[in-house]
């Protein structure tokens, strides 16, 4: 009997060749880029928001969403509820209370916003309370626990409201974005607003953001987004 050659596999087998093994990395890397690439644009498409996604940096919004959690974020036009606010695409907590509208566990829509409309500040994802128009004394529609100690409008920072916005709120957090001696922010403008969150990704957000790679946001949000 003859003896085959090329080892118990066989002669078909051979070992490659150092350029074929390169070929076949490159094509593997290549199909990786492409197929991450594909994702983005996919999610994209739906969010209309780029990025679409937010890493959660730290903890006003918790228990609902938490710090490293990442967030998916639409535009907030997409979808919009009923109970949103002049068309702008936002419902706010105290307009969907007993409607069973709720988003992350509680009424009205969670937002991701750049505060007083920078553009380079680190976005704030926290939920809208209220709307307020321009000059108007929003004490009444106040909850007492939320205004930093204020007792009235005279004492309240944003108020009167300087323009037509929404009040925001953490949901961890004791008092309004707009009141207290330095103010996350003035009520928010619609043109202010990047999208509203849908939905989180538990604890993934972290990789991101020991990468750098995602829009950070403080609850206080970042295009990381910072949760305050």
């Amino acid at each position: 009997m003859k003896r085959r050659r090329g080892g118990p596999q066989g002669s078909d087998r051979r070992r490659r060749r150092p350029d074929e093994r390169g070929n076949s990395f490159l094509d593997d890397f290549l199909s990786s880029i492409l197929a991450v690439l594909g994702i983005g644009i996919l999610l994209f498409a739906v969010s209309g928001v780029w990025p679409p996604l937010v890493a959660i940096q730290s903890g006003s919004m918790e228990p609902n969403i938490m710090t490293g959690d990442l967030v998916f974020v639409m535009e907030e036009h997409r979808f919009a509820s009923q109970h949103q606010i002049q068309s702008t695409g936002v419902a706010t907590a105290r307009g969907t209370v007993g409607t069973g509208y709720e988003k992350f566990n509680l009424p009205g829509d969670v937002i991701v916003y750049e505060p007083d409309g920078d553009e380079n500040a680190v976005p704030v994802i926290h939920r809208a309370a209220f709307w307020v128009n321009q000059s108007e004394d929003w004490s009444d529609k106040a909850q007492g626990r939320f205004l930093s100690e204020a007792t009235s409008c005279a004492q309240m920072s944003n108020c009167p409201a300087p323009h037509d916005g929404f009040i925001t709120l953490g949901d961890a957090n004791g008092r309004y974005d707009q009141v207290g001696g330095r103010p996350t922010s003035a009520p928010v403008k619609p043109s202010w607003v990047i999208g509203t969150a849908e939905f989180n990704l538990p604890s993934i957000g972290f990789l991101r953001l020991r990468a750098g790679a995602t829009a950070p946001a403080t609850g206080t949000a970042s295009a990381q987004v910072a949760a305050n």
